[in-house]
């Protein structure tokens, strides 16, 4: 089965789990880039959105889209592959000022929309082919959009990032159930900041944050990119001039 059926259908089960527990996330007071609470930046790597059009990539239960509207006022899409996992968001939020849930594949509703002022996925788009996932990315932002990106760098294991764009097996770990396994794109921070180049983006900042447990080997990356501009055409040269007649052909007879 290709990496990312894999994936679809692991997270349509993690949401169908979720929602027979009734589990659904707290909306945060302040928006965090890692598992651990108070690890690294805010929301303020975004710049500021207020009144800004944001797109949340693969927005799950959706509470850090509804974070992002009600503290910062921003316009929030969250686009969330999973039908499931859509349900929770529309089911706990759909009332909320400032935010839209779309049940789509990402690539696919980029396609047709209106560019984005900036774009964040946490921990969401390391479930996709970055190959398949960073054009229309580039494409669906505005030029100078920032796009931040949250993602595995070391695992639960101790395995570091891979150096080829390739997919590995990973779990989602549940408390109550078994857990579920992945493709995950677990890719160097050199690695990420390559494909990003060449898919039209500029690499400000790759920040790692360890478990702030000494003895756990969990590392998370933060990247901060920004969307470059549109690379214009070059100008076509100046047709020379016409030719002028000479001095002579220009005197009367």
């Amino acid at each position: 089965m290709p990496a990312e059926d894999i994936n679809n259908r692991a997270w349509h089960l993690y949401g169908r789990r979720q929602l027979a527990h009734a589990h659904t996330p707290p909306v945060p007071d302040r928006l965090g880039w890692t598992p651990w609470e108070g690890i690294g930046p805010g929301a303020e790597v975004l710049g500021d959105v207020t009144g800004r059009r944001v797109l949340d990539i693969g927005s799950g239960a959706g509470h850090h889209a509804v974070h992002l509207a009600r503290a910062h006022g921003a316009r929030v899409t969250g686009v969330e592959q999973s039908p499931t996992q859509h349900e929770r968001a529309v089911a706990a939020h759909a009332d909320v000022e400032g935010v839209a849930f779309v049940q789509a594949d990402m690539v696919e509703y980029l396609t047709g929309a209106e560019p984005f002022d900036a774009a964040y996925a946490i921990g969401t788009l390391a479930f996709i082919d970055p190959h398949r996932a960073l054009p229309p990315l580039r494409d669906g932002l505005r030029p100078g959009a920032p796009l931040i990106l949250s993602l595995q760098h070391t695992d639960l294991h101790g395995r570091g990032p891979s150096t080829e764009v390739a997919p590995r097996e990973q779990m989602i770990l549940l408390r109550d159930d078994p857990p579920l396994p992945t493709q995950m794109w677990v890719l160097a921070p050199q690695l990420w900041e390559d494909l990003l180049t060449e898919y039209g983006f500029r690499v400000e900042a790759i920040d790692l944050f360890p478990h702030p447990d000494e003895n756990a080997t969990v590392i998370q990356q933060l990247i901060r990119a920004r969307r470059l501009a549109d690379r214009t055409a070059p100008a076509a040269p100046e047709p020379p001039p016409p030719t002028r007649p000479s001095a002579s052909a220009r005197l009367p007879m």
